[in-house]
């Protein structure tokens, strides 16, 4: 048998299509990992819920990147963890979803395996633009090893295969193991070639600081530049509401030091520019108490009020700023 060749001039150039830039591509594998209970699944079922209704995680209804208007779209959710009837599904209404774009492949009789073919058949009858395994090693079957590269480079490779044909975005959620203080891309459950097979990888952890709110995390991105760290709160009733950018790092969220706290410059200068928004405002019995109570310092409080150019007016022994 002759052995085949490739020449990169005949190869066309193709652009990456985004389900949520730069976190999630059209076509390839994403990972989205975490400790229990952090809110992997929700973040997943609540991208799905978006997908459906024909919107971004966000909430807009035209592409960000392309400007084109949205269409729902349907969504296989394959999950072994949660029950469907009264974990998935209520989450999903929660969440606004419209339940009709999302299938998934029926294990009431055997359990169902990444390369058993079902998941492909499915694919093949729903058109579906996300397919999420929630969690991934309980899909990869009795005989797969997820800890040995060469038992999982096929089974990565195959869903590699799958997304690129079907031009879906395949998400596997996955946990994290137990490996404390190690860098946040050697914290995931299994073979480094899991991370490697992706191509983007999310984290999401809590901040510790605050216990209902919880960041995810870019740890790799192979077609874009990473993104930045967003911020989700989950509510009552696993509520959902996504806060936007932030700034966190990896590695400390996953040794519990949270979020990093701004500086009490910063701090002093967006309470101030807040407080006095509508006018003077008493000195002391007001402002300084308020800000110390945030912590921050009397001298910083100053300091910054110097920066900023606010005047200071003295009416019948009370002090009063204005911008």
């Amino acid at each position: 048998m002759a052995t085949g060749i490739y020449n990169m001039a005949k190869i066309e150039a193709a652009e990456t299509e985004w389900l949520w830039y730069p976190y999630i591509p059209f076509g390839k594998v994403t990972i989205i990992q975490g400790d229990p209970g952090e809110g992997k699944t929700t973040l997943a079922l609540n991208i799905a819920a978006s997908l459906t209704r024909g919107k971004t995680v966000t909430g807009e209804t035209h592409d960000p990147v392309t400007g084109k208007e949205l269409f729902p779209q349907p969504v296989i959710f394959q999950t072994a963890e949660d029950g469907l009837a009264d974990t998935i599904k209520p989450r999903l209404l929660a969440a606004d979803a419209d339940c009709g774009y999302i299938s998934g492949v029926d294990e009431s009789v055997y359990p169902m395996t990444i390369t058993d073919g079902r998941l492909e058949e499915v694919l093949r009858l729903t058109n579906a633009r996300l397919v999420i395994l929630d969690p991934l090693q309980a899909y990869l079957g009795a005989d797969v090893d997820m800890h040995r590269a060469n038992e999982i480079r096929p089974v990565m490779s195959y869903l590699a295969n799958m997304a690129e044909q079907f031009g879906c975005a395949i998400v596997l959620i996955g946990h994290m193991n137990k490996n404390m203080g190690a860098k946040a891309a050697y914290r995931g459950l299994g073979s480094i070639d899991l991370t490697a097979a992706a191509r983007s990888v999310l984290l999401v952890a809590r901040d510790k600081r605050e216990p209902d709110r919880r960041i995810v995390m870019q740890i790799k991105s192979s077609l874009a530049r990473e993104g930045k760290p967003i911020a989700f709160r989950l509510g009552e009733n696993n509520a959902f509401t996504c806060e936007g950018e932030c700034e966190a790092d990896p590695d400390n969220m996953l040794l519990g030091l949270g979020t990093p706290q701004p500086k009490q410059s910063d701090l002093a200068r967006e309470f101030l520019m807040a407080e006095l928004g509508g006018g003077e405002m008493k000195a002391v019995q007001v402002l300084v108490d308020k800000a110390q109570k945030m912590g921050v310092s009397y001298d910083i409080l100053t300091k910054v009020k110097k920066e900023l150019g606010i005047k200071a007016t003295k009416y019948e022994k009370i002090w009063f700023w204005q911008l």
